[in-house]
């Protein structure tokens, strides 16, 4: 059996859902595909700044988010070797879009109600997809096939819409991380900032989403294979604490009463930027976006405010294409012109978003280098001079504007 859509969109992931919801916006109907049988929140929650609250209040939903999540004063970095506090940095004003830590299953949630009902086919794996006159032919694992003017591979690290536009499978950095949520029954007694920890060779922090909330990560180099961490998630706890150093003792107990169903390793992966300048993210009416665009390292906390961004961009660029007329009233002229329409607007998307997502990627990545370095010479640029540095960093990467949803027609 095949359909035939105007949009489909792969993974209803955070990039996938803002791309379908910036669309019936607009009047325009997508289909999401997710091969999972619910929505996926691997990483518990994810930090939002300026620029990821203005893509949200592009497509409607910044306010409830805002409503539910804490404003966040600023971010403290303090040593695991000496316990000494390092650098603390103040946010902007909430009048000027503030940062919040907002729970992942919350803001998918969020994105995914405001969709028309049956947005979202969950349990739908795509296996291949392939030409077919000017549309592509999308086959899903349970044998259905789908026909598309336009295809949105938005379906994260291991993208098979990006291996189909050429990529390589992201590249290991060579750390991984562990992410984890405590829900207190009562109130916390941490600050409305991110407590931030470095040490030899490894990183932890914590910050609060509400009163009762706390979300917390740490970083390290493993020496021991990954897979083997997986299956022994009391071992990779016990590890994780032992490696805490001088921690204040609030933030371990933090860490200690997770519960250990939380202690998974996530390698952290990268898209080298080299493959952004040389490669493809479009290729006539297909492209990607979100983690099969630009995996990051999350060293920067950009990369779902990145995928917010793609979202609100493509729903836009796609509108453009698809809400212009032909001039032709023809059937094949017509066709073949609104096609030629997509795949400029597809284009002019993938202008947009090259070279944002280059400079993401290689700036998370030097800067999670340099953070979790270790030596006394490392330890002394990170402390005394990265820390300013990065001040810097985090405010201008927030200072981006998608603009507004609405195309020029």
């Amino acid at each position: 059996m095949e359909n035939v859509v105007d949009v489909l969109i792969v993974g209803a992931g955070i990039s996938g859902l803002t791309t379908a919801l910036g669309l019936h916006r607009l009047g325009i109907r997508s289909l999401v595909l997710e091969s999972s049988d619910d929505l996926r929140v691997t990483g518990y929650a994810l930090s939002l700044w300026t620029n990821g609250w203005k893509a949200l209040d592009a497509v409607g939903i910044g306010d409830s988010l805002r409503q539910n999540h804490d404003q966040l004063d600023g971010i403290i970095t303090t040593s695991m070797i000496s316990g000494d506090k390092t650098s603390e940095l103040l946010f902007p004003a909430p009048e000027e879009g503030g940062v919040r830590c907002v729970r992942r299953k919350f803001l998918l949630e969020c994105l995914a109600k405001a969709l028309p009902s049956g947005t979202i086919k969950f349990s739908s794996k795509v296996v291949a997809i392939e030409e077919s006159g000017l549309l592509k032919l999308v086959h899903l694992v349970d044998g259905t096939s789908i026909k598309t003017k336009v295809l949105i591979g938005c379906d994260g690290v291991k993208s098979v819409v990006a291996k189909w536009l050429g990529f390589k499978a992201p590249a290991f950095t060579g750390r991984c991380a562990v992410r984890g949520c405590l829900q207190l029954d009562s109130n916390h007694y941490f600050e409305r900032k991110m407590s931030q920890y470095a040490g030899e060779g490894v990183r932890a922090g914590i910050i609060p989403c509400d009163d009762k909330t706390l979300y917390w990560f740490f970083t390290w180099t493993p020496s021991a294979e990954v897979k083997e961490m997986k299956r022994n998630p009391v071992k990779l706890k016990q590890l994780v604490l032992s490696m805490l150093g001088e921690i204040p003792e609030a933030a371990r107990v933090v860490i200690e009463e997770t519960d250990v169903s939380c202690f998974q390793p996530a390698a952290l992966q990268y898209r080298s930027p080299w493959e952004l300048m040389l490669g493809n993210i479009v290729k006539g009416n297909v492209c990607v976006a979100g983690d099969a665009l630009h995996p990051m390292t999350p060293d920067l906390g950009q990369g779902g405010c990145a995928a917010l961004e793609d979202g609100v961009i493509l729903a836009r660029c796609v509108a453009e294409a698809l809400l212009k007329k032909p001039s032709s009233q023809e059937g094949e002229k017509a066709e073949r012109e609104q096609q030629k329409q997509v795949e400029m607007g597809l284009k002019k998307y993938a202008a947009e978003r090259k070279w944002r997502s280059i400079e993401l990627i290689s700036t998370a990545y030097m800067v999670g280098r340099m953070q979790q370095s270790s030596g006394v010479f490392a330890k002394f640029i990170r402390d005394k001079i990265l820390s300013k540095f990065l001040v810097g960093l985090l405010l201008r990467n927030a200072k981006f504007d998608c603009g507004k949803l609405t195309p020029s027609l």
